[in-house]
């Protein structure tokens, strides 16, 4: 991995065992661009992140109904050479020719004719590599995809559990990469993807992408436990390709830019000294509850698999408004 760079830019890492493509160690999140004020926000947010060294996007076919893609293919008008483009996959277990229409989608949407990557969005169900696996499954979509030059890499991501990412490992799958979350709070809580995971990555020449550096939206960070530049420097510091996180406003990108620019991984000690800090707070999950309750467990994603929503969260709130995707019926709020 890189050990530092210049003071105005970002260092760049090997995308995994693919060691000719080069990544930038920090990376714009696509969920948190569709909260941007407005589209001329968030465009410039991907703009002054292009000029600041940022060279790989994050997005989904699902994130905000599909407004983040449309925005990010906006933004990328005559830039597209300069980014590495990655988008999700939303069949949530469901079948390759599903997958094939969302890819499609979200090329229009893009406004290119390839992704760099493509990954499944969000396994997080104990059967969900089996459903991915099975005949006509979604890994179906994934190679064809890649034989017709669609996409170059591919890969999943998920942020509840790391057995289930290495029963996805166990499929024999040929992945590019794998997203998962990674932060101070992480290392030292049962199910860690930092102990469990990211080795076994490590090992095999997988691209580690790290996402969710403040624990998803920020509490500890809120609550003085740590400060944003803590948690983004450790979790840029791990063996990673990249770090992925959200920047919906101007500021946020300009202080990322800042602690990117000029990068030099923290010490061994510092590390641990901030493991150890976050140690107490790792145990009970309370600044992970994407791991540990259904607060983030995409809407989606429970529809597919027959469980309830959460309807209190914004992209359920969101699902229940639209009338497409899943193509099944979309519960309504309940009464109050």
């Amino acid at each position: 991995m890189a050990q530092g760079s210049s003071p105005d830019t970002i260092p760049v890492r090997p995308f995994g065992r693919h060691s000719d493509v080069k990544i930038s160690a920090l990376a714009l999140g696509g969920h948190h661009i569709g909260d941007a004020e407005d589209e001329q926000t968030a465009i410039q947010i991907m703009s002054e992140a292009i000029d600041g060294g940022m060279n790989f996007f994050d997005n989904c076919w699902e994130y905000h109904r599909g407004k983040t893609e449309d925005w990010m293919g906006k933004a990328l008008k005559g830039k597209r050479d300069r980014v590495f483009l990655m988008t999700k996959v939303c069949t949530h277990g469901r079948d390759q020719d599903l997958a094939m229409k969302m890819l499609e989608q979200s090329l229009r949407r893009l406004q290119t004719d390839h992704l760099d990557l493509w990954q499944i969005h969000g396994v997080t169900f104990d059967n969900d590599p089996q459903l991915f696996i099975r005949p006509r499954g979604a890994a179906e979509a994934l190679r064809k995809a890649k034989e017709q030059g669609k996409v170059r890499f591919v890969g999943f991501t998920g942020h509840k559990d790391p057995r289930i990412h290495l029963a996805m490992l166990a499929t024999g799958f040929a992945f590019d990469s794998v997203q998962m979350p990674l932060n101070p709070f992480d290392a030292t809580f049962a199910h860690s993807f930092e102990t469990q995971v990211l080795p076994e990555l490590n090992r095999r020449g997988i691209a580690a992408l790290g996402m969710k550096p403040i624990a998803g939206h920020g509490e500890p960070i809120q609550k003085g436990v740590l400060s944003a530049e803590e948690a983004l420097r450790y979790a840029m510091s791990l063996p990673v390709t990249t770090t992925i996180t959200g920047m919906e406003k101007l500021e946020i990108v300009r202080q990322n830019l800042k602690i990117a620019q000029g990068f030099k991984p923290l010490e061994k000690s510092e590390m641990q000294a901030l493991r150890e800090r976050c140690r107490q707070f790792a145990g009970d999950g309370r600044f992970e509850l994407y791991k540990t309750s259904i607060k983030y467990d995409n809407p989606e994603a429970r529809l597919v698999h027959d469980f309830p929503l959460d309807d209190k969260s914004k992209e359920a709130q969101e699902i229940m408004r639209a009338t497409e995707n899943t193509g099944k019926p979309f519960p309504k709020p309940q009464e109050k």
